[in-house]
């Protein structure tokens, strides 16, 4: 979860105007209307020279042209939200259609479920699970591969955050408590049976969402949890994300990174973390790698070389899209997870109630770590099993992926074929031990 590896951004005002407490965003918003021109003149120039009935378009010079000018669209351009594009699936062998459809909805988060309509029935129900997206940053389509890889031998259900800046002031706050309020009521509206997964971030508020569950003797808590590379301990191997954020301290961000939406997006005056410097964060941690990349889209562009430049175009379609948090989600999480490590020293509370993972006792725990991971240190995630004292050993694992950082944990080819059998098989066994509610509940 980046939170602000950028550096120093400009110093906000304090209270006032919209146009006095809003100069980053305002001046960004600017920035976009301004370019809008060019890259009106760029594209029109790159379908000239792209255009086979121009001879130009057949010579080095017109292709390096063309190529210059989608580079500067697509350097400039602000990225929408994504597509899913997962239409099917195969199930047992059967190409499968799928439907996606939003089964539960409030201001800031839909859960959408991932129909698949099955032409015959299964010989025997498949796990139910519910993956819990990232909200830093990113949208909840970056898990895209995560679910393609569970979708044939899983009902799957995803959690799909809102953009903040499209939700209106009306609507009220959305800070970490509301987060694990969330959590809990999705696993309300599913009705038990379900196995939850984390991916990253959402490790803390899953946990936590848990943990009150279980202290509260919920009868709709996950049969599994699993946590994959989430900040659970980030005391432990503390990656250059977390010492930022010890470094600086809670009032740096509030004072250098948020910022209001301004007119005339829905959220107008919603005190947000901007996108645009997320973004900003995201680039510069790997700033010549991504400088590489796109040198090499302009040789391919050149070259004609169709596959490489769809792939470069997919990953940055999905990687540039970026949304805003709201600001007192996003310094309340940098404040108990990155600077007071609340959590694992047991001073984590939700609602003035303390949040107690040692309460867990009928929710079997897996957690997964990619070695070269370098957003959550080795060990940050594996810390939830000592704070989940009460779950039975044979009802917990630990695995880290070899070779793999922080993306692989969750997506890639060593994901499908090394990860996802082995959670697979975890809550094929957590689901066949069947504790009884009553006596789990004493």
């Amino acid at each position: 979860m980046p939170i602000g590896e950028f550096g120093r951004p400009p110093a906000l005002p304090g209270e006032g105007s919209a146009a006095l407490t809003t100069p980053m965003y305002w001046m960004y918003e600017m920035g976009q209307a301004s370019l809008n021109p060019a890259r009106a003149v760029t594209d029109a120039t790159r379908i000239l020279f792209q255009n086979p009935l121009n001879p130009w378009s057949h010579t080095d010079f017109g292709k390096s042209i063309a190529a210059g000018c989608e580079l500067f669209e697509r350097t400039t351009r602000r990225y929408g939200k994504p597509e899913w594009g997962l239409h099917d699936t195969e199930v047992n062998g059967v190409r499968t259609p799928v439907e996606i459809r939003t089964v539960w909805e409030k201001p800031f988060c839909r859960l959408l479920y991932f129909d698949r309509k099955l032409t015959r029935p299964l010989r025997a129900p498949q796990p139910r699970v519910l993956i819990v997206a990232p909200m830093s940053g990113h949208y909840a389509t970056l898990l895209r591969g995560t679910v393609e890889a569970f979708l044939p031998t899983h009902e799957v259900y995803i959690t799909d955050w809102s953009d903040a800046r499209m939700v209106p002031l009306a609507e009220g706050r959305f800070d970490l408590d509301d987060y694990v309020d969330y959590v809990i009521e999705m696993l309300h509206e599913l009705g038990g049976n379900m196995h939850i997964i984390a991916v990253c971030q959402p490790s803390v508020p899953v946990l936590a969402a848990v943990s009150i569950m279980e202290a509260e003797h919920d009868p709709y808590v996950p049969i599994s949890m699993t946590l994959m590379g989430g900040p659970i301990d980030t005391r432990r191997n503390p990656t250059g994300v977390n010492n930022l954020a010890e470094e600086k301290g809670i009032e740096w961000f509030r004072s250098n990174v948020i910022s209001k939406v301004p007119f005339p997006h829905p959220g107008f005056m919603r005190d947000v973390y901007p996108g645009f410097l997320q973004l900003n964060g995201f680039i510069t941690m790997n700033f010549d790698r991504h400088m590489d990349a796109h040198k090499n889209l302009f040789k391919d562009l050149v070259k004609g070389d169709g596959d490489l430049v769809d792939k470069h175009r997919d990953f940055y379609d999905e990687y540039l899209a970026v949304m805003d948090l709201t600001a007192e989600y996003y310094l309340q999480t940098v404040d108990v997870v990155f600077v007071k490590h609340a959590l694992p020293k047991g001073e984590m509370t939700h609602r003035g109630k303390p949040v107690d993972p040692s309460k867990i006792t009928r929710v079997a725990l897996m957690t997964v770590e990619g070695e070269k991971d370098d957003i959550s240190g080795l060990g940050q995630t594996e810390a939830t099993h000592a704070l989940c004292s009460s779950i039975p050993d044979n009802r917990r694992v630990h695995y880290v992926q070899k070779g793999v950082g922080h993306y692989g944990v969750f997506n890639g080819s060593r994901f499908k074929s090394e990860i996802v059998p082995r959670i697979s098989d975890f809550m094929l066994s957590a689901a066949s031990v069947k504790l009884p509610l009553a006596a789990a509940a004493e």
